[in-house]
């Protein structure tokens, strides 16, 4: 059940501000820590001149035995400090960046899939740095704030000693970061620009890997080569511009924090000169110009991380807050399987009409591709019920009425380039680990000789995409995994085409026996699973132009002679 938190569209902001919000605790421990490493930094000075102030003038054994207790008091706090309070503030970070990884993903893995302009490459950059990046704001916020502690401290100190050093520091932070903060706007906008082209180079990849076979086959690899060199190149570049924004930024940060410590060295040493403030005083100035050039930098680089952070919590408000295609209704189909479309006009469709009885086995053999995958996304539910005409029924209810889950568990629709998962035969065939039916249909898919083929089995570990099998065997192992998953309605859409017609055979009869008495709809051009159906609908221009069964058809339809004998 997800909590109305996780329903409300979240914007960058509103990203960041519910990171923010869910570690207020951790935050608030390690800002008390992380204050107190930089404020012990920034003692370590003031001890410093203490000491030398009453070696100097006192020479006073005790007193100068007590500040160097406190010396060591001020090193053992800042260790300390440092190292709790970056675990704390660690901690929190990668547990943040967790959940919104598991946001991200879980938001690609719904049922409704939502209606975003990006590719699976880019959603998966999203999901990976951009959730990293945006849960930093954890560790900003707090470093931000204990910086801005050590830079009071030393202004404070400073001010005691004479009020002119006090102001120094305080003007002089007021002005880097006021002209920090127009070159970290240029880095945000930089930055959002970068990461869409690396996620944009990241989708190309991957299509590129997932296609590559058939590249090589028709010589087009070299083409694709050079469409991802050009996406690739275009990074670079944006890359190079940001390189050049951060440069100029760390540029300007280091020289700007260099010319503020220079300023409060020489007018420490001139107050000295002027006899306006002692040696120990002035050991302190020096010592606390040099020291301060630390806090200044984390204080002047977190503006940058900010707009970074704010930046991949924009990219990742385009998949969190992006509506669903289609908004499912909340009723579950009637028991049985029939299925019926009714004047369905929906890409090449042209008002389709047919009906499938529950428990029978029919084939749809379409002249042509387009006409069985404009189908086959109709049923899959890919295409919003509003973005077609006429009406899906799935047993006697229109498919717009019928809530996504309740349909995924009536009726599947096993695409012909069905993805394969790293892992094992068996845990592709049967994800859940609930099917009863994997023995059946590893025999009715022909996929035993690929499982007596290796010693482990069913468990004979499977690479990503399925690298390590080839498309026949990929293909029967997607098959194995529709008639596993047992549906009363299953929907098969070219489920043999790289398989010899000996075990197209094989499979064709399997898989009616397998299915009697279940609705089964098979989208094909294969005699044999023709042959197996108890009749054929002919699709051509969009609607039904004939229904018999596959020898009648042969031996009374010309043009569906022509089209499926092989």
């Amino acid at each position: 059940m997800t909590s109305p938190d996780s329903q409300r569209p979240r914007p960058g902001a509103a990203i960041l501000r519910t990171a923010l919000r869910r570690n207020l605790g951790a935050m608030v421990w390690g800002t008390v820590l992380m204050g107190l490493y930089q404020a012990g930094e920034t003692a370590f000075p003031i001890a410093l001149g203490l000491i030398v102030e009453h070696t100097m003038r006192d020479r006073n054994p005790g007193s100068l035995g007590l500040s160097i207790a406190a010396l060591a008091v001020i090193i053992t706090t800042v260790s300390l400090s440092w190292r709790f309070g970056m675990r704390v503030l660690q901690k929190a970070n990668t547990t943040e960046a967790h959940r919104w990884r598991v946001r991200v993903a879980a938001c690609g893995l719904q049922p409704v899939a939502r209606d975003v302009d990006l590719k699976s490459g880019e959603v998966l950059t999203i999901a990976t740095e951009d959730a990293d990046q945006t849960a930093d704001i954890i560790e900003v916020v707090p470093l931000l704030i204990s910086s801005l502690v050590a830079v009071a401290v030393a202004a404070v100190a400073l001010g005691l000693a004479d009020i002119r050093l006090g102001l120094l520091v305080i003007v002089g932070t007021g002005a880097i970061m006021s002209v920090l903060s127009v070159l970290s706007r240029r880095i945000g906008s930089s930055t959002q620009e970068q990461q869409a082209r690396v996620a944009r180079a990241g989708a190309k990849v991957a299509d590129l890997i997932t296609g590559l076979r058939p590249l090589h086959g028709f010589g087009g690899n070299h083409a694709a080569f050079r469409s991802y060199r050009n996406v690739s190149t275009e990074a670079k570049l944006q890359a190079i511009t940001v390189a050049k924004v951060n440069g100029a930024y760390a540029g300007a940060a280091l020289a700007l924090n260099a010319v503020l410590a220079g300023a409060v060295t020489l007018m420490a040493g001139w107050l000295a000169f002027d006899g306006q403030i002692n040696i120990g005083e002035l050991v302190m100035a020096v010592g606390l110009a040099q020291f301060i050039m630390e806090p200044l930098r984390l204080f002047s680089e977190m503006p940058k991380y900010v707009m970074i952070a704010r930046a991949s919590a924009a990219r990742m408000a385009l998949v969190l807050t992006a509506p669903p295609v289609t908004t499912p209704g909340s009723e579950r189909p009637a028991p049985g399987g029939n299925l019926e479309l009714d004047g369905v006009r929906y890409g090449t469709l042209r008002g389709l009409k047919f009906q499938v009885p529950a428990g029978e086995f029919v084939a749809v053999a379409a002249y042509r591709p387009r006409l069985a995958a404009d189908l086959a996304s109709v049923l899959a539910g890919n295409v919003p019920p509003d973005a077609y005409e006429g009406a899906v029924r799935v047993g006697g209810q229109e498919l717009a009425d019928l809530s996504i889950e309740a349909v995924r568990e009536h009726m599947l629709v096993n695409p012909y380039d069905g993805e394969i998962f790293a892992g094992t035969l068996r845990t592709n065939i049967d994800p859940s680990g609930t099917s009863r039916t994997v023995p059946e249909a590893v025999e009715a898919s022909m996929l035993t000789d690929v499982v007596a083929l290796h010693r482990e089995g069913l468990d004979y570990g499977v690479r990503d995409r399925g690298a390590n099998l080839s498309g026949g065997q990929r293909q029967r192992l997607s098959l194995a995994r529709a008639l596993a998953a047992d549906t009363d309605i299953l929907v098969l859409h070219d489920p043999t085409t790289a398989v010899d017609a000996v075990t197209e055979q094989l499979i064709a009869r399997h898989v009616a026996e397998l299915r009697r008495g279940r609705t089964t709809l098979v989208l094909t051009s294969s005699p044999a699973l023709l042959d197996a159906a108890d009749r054929v609908l002919v699709l051509d221009d969009g609607v039904i132009t004939a229904e018999d069964t596959h020898r009648n058809l042969l031996a009374t339809d010309e043009d569906y002679c022509l089209a499926v004998a092989r």
